[in-house]
């Protein structure tokens, strides 16, 4: 059980990439500690700040000129976010966040934004913008089901080791033809839930803070339970919602 626990986190560029309420994720993270009795330990890393080690890292979405600035920050920590990665420090990223830890953006005239390729996949630019209710089905979690509201025209599609967070109930997810909808590599998780995600999804959050744990500290580490009758009613409510 949790004594003395600490985690270290950081909120990427959220004056940058904060659409759709993701500051709301954060908060639930924070919260879910605190209650816990874990000591959570925020900064913000804005344009021009230098990264350190932390145990999680959050990045949000925005606005295509938002995202273009991140893009080109990111590449000059490229090399620090790929080690972080490759030591199971746990990233949540959303939508336009999503999109830049893969490979690329390719837009309709065919240029492209790089991405960090932190997740072993790319994003073509489509003609449909999919926004609705999202209910997806998550295999390793209970309840089994997560929920939110998907806001983009990005079709991404997912290579190699990368694999679906979960797979599409209700929506279009990552590209609306593989119903697979989010991504995840190691401790790296991409999704196009907003809405917030995690206050809907509290055994998502859970999850993400048992991994940090466990990355800290080297051993799994079993979390109190928590009343969390209102998220789950909000979930359950949410579950197969008409698109």
């Amino acid at each position: 059980m949790e004594e003395n626990l600490e985690i270290t986190f950081a909120h990427i560029y959220p004056k940058l990439l904060n659409l759709y309420g993701d500051i709301g994720n954060v908060l639930t993270l924070k919260k879910r500690c605190e209650w816990r009795g874990i000591n959570f330990i925020a900064e913000e890393i804005n344009l021009g700040d230098e990264f350190r080690e932390h145990d999680m890292y959050f990045i949000g979405g925005g606005q295509d000129r938002q995202q273009v600035d991140v893009a080109c920050e990111l590449q000059k920590h490229k090399h620090f976010l790929t080690e972080e990665r490759d030591k199971n420090v746990v990233f949540l990223s959303i939508c336009g966040g999503y999109q830049l830890l893969g490979h690329y953006y390719k837009a309709q005239d065919g240029s492209e934004l790089k991405g960090i390729d932190l997740l072993d996949a790319y994003t073509l630019a489509g003609n449909k913008r999919f926004i609705g209710n999202v209910t997806t089905q998550i295999d390793y979690l209970k309840p089994n089901t997560l929920v939110g509201f998907e806001n983009h025209s990005g079709l991404t599609y997912l290579e190699g080791e990368t694999k679906s967070i979960s797979t599409i109930l209700t929506g279009h997810g990552n590209n609306g033809e593989d119903k697979t909808e989010g991504a995840r590599f190691k401790n790296v998780f991409g999704t196009y839930l907003h809405g917030s995600f995690l206050p809907k999804n509290p055994h998502f959050a859970d999850y993400l803070i048992e991994l940090a744990l466990e990355k800290r500290y080297g051993y799994k580490i079993e979390l109190k339970p928590l009343d969390d009758e209102i998220e789950l009613n909000t979930h359950k409510n949410l579950v197969n919602k008409p698109y």
